[in-house]
């Protein structure tokens, strides 16, 4: 993977999932490293844990605090210099029908996975723009193609992601500025336990078909090909991936689909 030899990448939600499996990959194509989460140890371990530590910097975070965004940014910019690629990677998911769930459970699936995410794009932005050249890389997910029980407010925050970065692409092309749209499917992470529940608590279980998903190692490596090529959208996973095509061609067979699905 020559291609990302020293360029300075900064990962959200590189503590663990597909973060952390992205640290790894990346680290052995000698990538400069930039990783970020609200965990500073365990930041740490993935670090110890990466091929080149002496190319990767720590710096902890929370997409909730969108006001100090720049003041983040500022910092990450000068761990090497300059940023060549951000991957918007960290977020939370759902597990909750809508009749029970809290409205604050909504606010936060939106305060994180979409303005935590927006807030930190826009601050960015700037920089690359001066730089004429720059990559946002943002993993939402197939739930942000279609939609599926237990998830509502995780979806729209996801499909609310697509509609942006949709935009930024188209508006700042000129800049030299790409983006790809990352959709996975079931992956092998915490993401199921970690799913905030009616009240806003956590899961703490994980889901038979997240169990059954792609090991993250593989997700990673399959991600890493799609951002060398640029992608617009890449959708990875396994059987779940055909419910993009059937969303656009058959949506009352996905409906049907998806109702006979173990989603849980």
């Amino acid at each position: 993977m020559k291609a990302y030899t020293n360029r300075v990448i900064w990962i959200t939600g590189a503590s663990s999932g597909i973060g952390e499996a992205l640290a790894y990959a990346l680290s052995e194509a000698n990538a400069k490293l930039i990783l970020s989460a609200r965990r500073e140890e365990a930041l740490e371990t993935v670090r110890k844990h990466c091929s080149r530590p002496d190319l990767i910097r720590i710096l902890p975070m929370d997409l909730e605090e969108h006001g100090g965004m720049r003041d983040l940014v500022a910092r990450a910019w000068a761990c090497f210099g300059k940023i060549d690629i951000l991957v918007n990677n960290a977020g939370i998911s759902q597990r909750s029908l809508i009749a029970e769930t809290g409205f604050s459970v909504y606010k936060r699936l939106i305060d994180v996975n979409y303005l935590g995410t927006v807030a930190l794009s826009k601050a960015l932005l700037d920089r690359f723009i001066v730089q004429q050249s720059g990559y946002f890389v943002t993993v939402t997910s197939l739930m942000g193609r279609f939609g599926s029980p237990y998830r509502s407010g995780y979806c729209g925050a996801k499909h609310a992601l697509h509609g942006f970065f949709d935009v930024l692409r188209m508006e700042h092309e000129k800049d030299g500025i790409d983006v790809t749209l990352i959709c996975p499917g079931f992956v092998q992470t915490d993401v199921a336990r970690n799913a905030l529940t009616a009240d806003g608590s956590r899961q703490m279980k994980n889901d038979a078909a997240t169990a059954k998903g792609l090991p993250a190692d593989v997700f990673a490596r399959k991600m890493i090909r799609a951002m060398k090529r640029k992608k617009h959208e890449a959708y990875i996973g396994g059987s779940e991936v055909r419910g993009i095509y059937l969303k656009r061609f058959f949506p009352r067979l996905l409906h049907r689909v998806v109702l006979r699905s173990q989603v849980i």
